[in-house]
């Protein structure tokens, strides 16, 4: 007779993203994924936003700089047959701790469980990052096109960053900045600024939240130009508007451009001459091309109007496009 293997089943790491903060924005699932954990690990401050759900379990807590460690402590109690809850502010996917733990099971020579190799499972539970909870208390500064760069240079070198913003603010996205200031690294948003000045005006709205939905949250309507007269740090987001970004009532909004097709009259919706419902603005893509390639005008003199590169503008006077026919939805939400 065949003694048994001591063979230990493979346990699992749950990658939890806790939102805010706030348990009122915890999401079940994460709520099931910490309650079903034996272990969970945790920067000091995350695990203290759940104190009251981890008790009776093995907790590890750890530093701020210690998120290959948490990787690492995940991977050693999932081999152990665990069940592990490894958890991040807001998404574990944006900026948190879904990359560091895909890098260290990599390094260990793990893949994705198929039934039959006996794997670590691994489950990512999404939660609200900081810029979507942030701007929820701001009003609604990403109804258009927005964009998501941190000033952390630990790990990045300020060179990448810097171009990063340069590109964003000439752009016209709507930013969020995260890890604007800490207490060694003051320079970053100061840089970050003199980038956006260069493009922006100098009154584009900014919303600074600090602890959004914690007991010490602090909201900041400011401008570009003052922006750095306000209270930033590490727990704060920096929000800042676009071209078209304006406050009202203490709100921040985006427009989302129905103003450019539709004229809103007394309750009613009245499209512009020019324009037609569902179908692309008539200065679209194809409305656009028709006209720069009708205007006789050269590609340098376009490029220079249009903030576009000369060849691309080049090739699109040389190219043929379908006219717009097809019905499409607008809004996208």
């Amino acid at each position: 007779m065949n003694a048994p293997e001591n063979t230990v089943k493979p346990g699992k790491i749950m990658l939890v993203g806790l939102g805010p903060g706030s348990q009122d924005h915890l999401t079940a699932r994460a709520r099931a994924a910490i309650a079903e954990a034996d272990t969970v690990i945790g920067y000091v401050t995350y695990i203290r936003l759940v104190a009251d759900l981890v008790e009776g379990k093995e907790v590890i807590k750890k530093a701020m700089t210690e998120e290959l460690d948490r990787a690492i402590e995940a991977l050693d109690r999932a081999r152990q047959g665990k069940k592990v809850a490894l958890i991040s502010s807001g998404d574990a996917g944006v900026y948190g701790m879904a990359g560091p733990t895909f890098e260290v099971l990599f390094q260990a020579g793990w893949t994705p469980p198929d039934g039959e190799n006996g794997e670590i499972e691994v489950e990512i539970i999404p939660g609200a990052s900081a810029l979507n909870t942030c701007a929820a208390l701001v009003g609604a500064p990403l109804t258009h096109d927005f964009c998501a760069i941190s000033l952390s240079d630990l790990l990045t070198p300020w060179p990448t960053i810097a171009r990063r913003l340069d590109a964003v603010a000439y752009a016209d996205f709507v930013v969020a900045l995260y890890n604007p200031k800490s207490g060694r690294r003051t320079q970053q948003i100061v840089e970050a600024q003199r980038i956006f000045l260069r493009h922006r005006d100098p009154q584009t709205p900014v919303a600074i939240v600090k602890s959004g939905y914690r007991p010490k949250q602090r909201i900041e309507l400011t401008t570009l130009e003052k922006m750095n007269e306000a209270d930033i740090g590490m727990l704060s987001t920096v929000l800042i508007g676009n071209s078209n970004t304006f406050i009202q009532h203490g709100l921040m909004v985006t427009p989302r451009g129905y103003a450019n097709k539709y004229a809103v009259e007394e309750g009613e919706r009245n499209t512009r001459d020019g324009e037609q419902a569902g179908r692309s603005l008539s200065t679209g893509l194809g409305g656009w091309v028709a006209t720069i390639q009708a205007s006789g005008r050269s590609a340098a003199e376009l490029a220079a109007e249009y903030r576009l590169p000369e060849d691309y503008i080049a090739a699109v006077l040389q190219s043929e496009y379908l006219p717009d026919t097809a019905e499409d939805e607008e809004g996208g939400n």
